[in-house]
């Protein structure tokens, strides 16, 4: 019996394409005259982006302004209830032991 593969959902279909784009971009600005190449698409494409940008510009603003204060009060809720400060004071503590026991001194 065949294995069936279902059919990817636009969520991995972005997902893969993302990260195949993240892979491999590196590879494609080593590769010789990739400066050029990337400076030539950027000259014909940055005004049509200009354009489009603004379209999105003023809601997406909206939407950053309606989300931030709800998020900043989730934010200052978390770090309240977390033991950073003593976290890194064991940290600091355990770093100065080790160099305390290998005879090093601190810089």
């Amino acid at each position: 019996m065949p294995v069936r593969i279902p059919a990817p959902t636009k969520t991995e279909v972005f997902c893969f394409g993302a990260a195949g784009v993240g892979a491999l971009a590196p590879f494609y600005m080593m590769a010789p005259s990739a400066n050029e190449r990337v400076a030539r698409q950027t000259l014909k494409w940055a005004p049509k982006w200009e354009r489009n940008i603004t379209f999105f510009k003023s809601p997406v603003e909206r939407g950053i302004q309606k989300m931030s204060p709800p998020v900043a009060r989730t934010v200052q809720k978390i770090e309240g209830k977390l033991p950073l400060e003593k976290v890194a004071n064991r940290a600091s503590s355990r770093i100065d032991k080790n160099f305390h026991i290998l005879g090093m001194k601190q810089a």
